[in-house]
């Protein structure tokens, strides 16, 4: 029963890796943003990580079981996983550069520079602990390397990703809210299992699927939970205004003062035209920048300028 539980596991986890990959890569195809390829990146480094360090740990204690002893399987054990780190620290630099590109902002070079020299510094001196110099046991120690940088780069993506830079962000704000908890929830979820995790093959099997099922989560709710296209003029240009309307879910009423928006007419000049308060205006203006995600007339301008239809 056990084996054919970690037969189906690992069906889900090819599962989850290929539809992450598959839909990171339709993002990229679809948008051409580089951060949808950042992203894609992201997604072959993490499953790289759960295959080659996770499944691989499960492979090499299960086939060479029989032909060598505890101890060199160990060894063996330890090496393989710190070989296999690096791929963890480029998905985590790949999740940092998608959390501030998504968001408006930009990583420099430097910053790319001192994350890797910094984060193989870190793997340099794991390495020399692994060599004897720690009566902790390697797979412990990588243990608590994972949990700890695992929640502090994911905690920073989310908190990056939760408060958008000037520039306008790619998703609506519910969206970013959504994206930054549950990115955070479902790693939560995942180090307190492998915290909790020691030697009971069924606490493992909990980790493994949340770890593959957490890490598709990005490129599965930006294809089918968000609304991106809204933010590439591509797919204003063969939209009317009504669509545009339905699309950010604009009241007539809303609409009207969009158009005046649109036509340069201050709140006091729409006033008088549509016949309503000052304030009427101004709340109803709140509102369009809240469901346009803009901040200011100009942006939402800038927003609506492709839309056929709009001095109709």
């Amino acid at each position: 029963m056990l084996r054919l539980l970690v037969y189906l596991l690992f069906i889900l986890s090819v599962a989850f890796a290929s539809a992450g990959i598959v839909l990171s890569s339709r993002l990229r195809n679809r948008y051409k943003s580089g951060f949808f390829s950042t992203l894609m990146y992201f997604q072959v480094f993490i499953f790289t990580f759960g295959f080659y360090c996770i499944w691989g740990q499960l492979v090499i204690k299960t086939f060479l079981a029989e032909y060598v002893s505890p101890e060199s399987i160990t060894r063996f054990s330890d090496i393989s996983t710190l070989l296999g780190l690096p791929f963890i620290v480029f998905a985590w630099l790949m999740l940092i550069r998608f959390s501030l590109e998504i968001s408006g902002r930009k990583s420099s070079n430097w910053f790319v520079f001192w994350f890797l020299l910094i984060n193989f510094l870190v793997i340099t001196g794991l390495g020399y602990l692994l060599s004897g110099k720690t009566d902790m046991k390697p797979m412990l120690l990588v243990k608590y390397y994972f949990i700890i940088l695992n929640f502090l780069y994911t905690i920073s993506a989310s908190f990056i990703i939760l408060f958008p830079g000037k520039n306008r962000s790619v998703l609506f704000k519910y969206e970013n809210r959504i994206a930054a908890f549950s990115i955070t929830i479902l790693m939560t979820i995942q180090v307190i299992t492998l915290y909790f995790y020691k030697t009971e093959a069924i606490t493992g099997m909990i980790f493994i699927f949340l770890f593959f099922a957490g890490n598709s989560f990005l490129p599965v709710y930006l294809s089918y939970g968000t609304m991106i296209t809204a933010f590439y003029e591509e797919s204003f240009k063969d939209l009317s205004f009504d669509d545009f309307c339905k699309k950010f879910e604009v009241s007539p009423r809303e609409s009207d003062i969009i158009r005046e928006i649109c036509n340069g007419l201050s709140n006091k000049e729409i006033s008088d035209k549509l016949f309503i308060s000052l304030q009427t205006v101004k709340d109803h203006t709140h509102r369009i920048y809240i469901k346009t995600n803009v901040k200011s007339r100009a942006q939402l301008m800038n927003l609506v300028r492709e839309v056929k239809g709009m001095k109709n």
